[in-house]
């Protein structure tokens, strides 16, 4: 009687840890966890920029928003729409277009502000998007902007 009692319990417990993992590996959902704070931060970096790409037409402002935000915080939860208003920032200051100019007088960092450097970062830019965010509503125009940029 002892004996079938524990075959009993170590059947159950065998059953109990199988059916888990079992149970696990079909509800498996990757959710990334995402830093409140943090997202809040990004979220203002994005408005911020917004108004600076739409208002204020200011392209270098948005890629220095863009970068701050990306260096800081690569998992943002809206990066997608993040590398769609850099990538064309980073076109349109590659056709100098914008309200802020670049002198390269006054630019410390003048490269980085070269017409194919700019091109190149809209590149990747907006391929990033196309290849990693197809779900993302800034895919079929960032597509179309590469078509432009690759002809």
């Amino acid at each position: 009687m002892k004996h079938n009692f524990l075959a009993f319990i170590f059947t159950a417990a065998a059953i109990f840890i199988v059916g888990s993992t079992t149970m696990a590996q079909r509800n498996v959902a990757m959710a990334v966890e995402r830093d409140p704070l943090m997202e809040a931060d990004a979220k203002h970096n994005l408005d911020v920029a917004w108004n600076a790409y739409r208002l204020k037409k200011a392209y270098k402002g948005v890629l220095m928003r863009f970068e701050e935000t990306y260096a800081a915080y690569p998992e943002f939860s809206k990066i997608d729409e993040f590398l769609y208003i850099a990538g064309m920032a980073s076109y349109y200051l590659s056709e100098g277009k914008g309200n802020q100019k670049i002198d390269p007088k006054t630019e410390k960092n003048m490269e980085k502000y070269e017409p194919a450097k700019l091109k190149e970062d809209a590149v990747a830019y907006l391929s990033t998007i196309v290849d990693k965010y197809p779900e993302s509503k800034y895919r079929d125009d960032a597509a179309k902007t590469l078509k432009v940029l690759r002809p």
